[in-house]
């Protein structure tokens, strides 16, 4: 059976405000990759940084396996909140990030610094947060950014459908982390999808 990098990680993904719908591309990785688990808040409509950042933290003391995150909108805003202090993240894909300005946490985010590597994603007509203030927050946290264009929030209203290339980005993530040794001792997970559908694309 071939391994997958990503079969070394536990994959989290943590939707922005009022949760990701079925056709967000977030919803469809999980579907087709039932080894991914969403972290669910409790209240989609109350984006409070610190509530959501702990629900996070929560999800991640669940086991000590070795994390991917993949985070939209304020989700990726509660996950730069959380990884500034946690140590089983191996890598961070975030998404359309929320501008922290929106919701008064810029302060407090302007603070933090990514403890893992992270890819940060931004479009340049996104009404969250256009594509160079993302560029710059990816600097301030320490991240990588890719410019994805004209795509809006990145949503499913963008049209992307299973949105293959940011699942380019998350593998190249895992292989970063799997070649940086930092799960060197970690075992692949078994696999619960059928092959076929475990395939990238």
């Amino acid at each position: 059976m071939d391994v997958s990098p990503l079969d070394f990680f536990r994959v989290l993904t943590v939707p922005g405000l009022h949760g990701s719908g079925p056709e967000h591309w977030q919803s469809r990785w999980e579907r087709r990759y039932p080894r991914f688990e969403r972290v669910e808040q409790a209240r989609w409509d109350d984006p409070v940084l610190e509530v959501w950042s702990a629900q996070l933290g929560r999800m991640l003391r669940q086991s000590p396996r070795p994390v991917l995150l993949v985070a939209h909108s304020f989700g990726c805003l509660a996950s730069v909140h959380r990884l500034s202090g946690a140590d089983n993240v191996a890598a961070a894909l975030l998404v359309a990030p929320a501008d922290p300005r929106k919701f008064g946490v810029d302060d407090v985010l302007a603070e933090a610094r990514l403890a893992c590597p992270a890819i940060i994603v931004g479009s340049m007509n996104d009404p969250w947060m256009e594509g160079r203030r993302a560029a710059e927050w990816a600097h301030c946290w320490g991240a990588d950014f890719v410019n994805a264009g004209l795509a809006g929030h990145i949503n499913a209203e963008s049209g992307l459908g299973n949105w293959p290339a940011g699942f380019s980005l998350l593998r190249r993530l895992a292989k970063a982390a799997l070649s940086s040794g930092f799960c060197a001792s970690v075992a692949p997970a078994a696999r619960s999808e059928p092959a076929a559908a475990g395939r990238e694309s």
